[in-house]
């Protein structure tokens, strides 16, 4: 049975940072593409970063570049989320996911699995 179960959330101030982990159990996490998506109140889940098995190469949302980066350590099957600078719009639930591929893709449609999800609340 795979799971992942997201950690890591709260209620911060502006220009806080936050890190969020993800453990993934049921599946071969090394192969494995992985993703952190988000959902605010009232909008869609959006896409916000993406790490690719083997070398890690990642991909951004334009609104986190260069305020959030993720990374995986394959030996303790987590993802991380470093989410500096936070912004009120950095509100939502945070989700993790993976995908078969590999790939690290920015689209929630190509992802197999998913986490419960991690509050995170940026108050101004």
């Amino acid at each position: 049975q795979v799971q992942l179960v997201e950690s890591g959330g709260g209620l911060v101030q502006v220009g806080d940072s936050l890190r969020l982990s993800c453990i993934a159990s049921g599946l071969p996490f090394s192969s494995y593409g992985m993703g952190w998506f988000r959902q605010a109140p009232g909008k869609e889940r959006e896409f916000v970063a993406a790490i690719a098995w083997g070398d890690g190469d990642t991909k951004y949302a334009d609104s986190v570049k260069g305020r959030f980066t993720i990374s995986r350590d394959d030996a303790k099957n987590t993802v991380y989320l470093q989410m500096n600078s936070l912004k009120p719009e950095d509100t939502g639930i945070y989700y993790c996911a993976g995908e078969r591929y590999g790939q690290g893709y920015d689209n929630s449609d190509l992802y197999d699995y998913w986490g419960q999800g991690t509050q995170v609340a940026v108050s101004s």
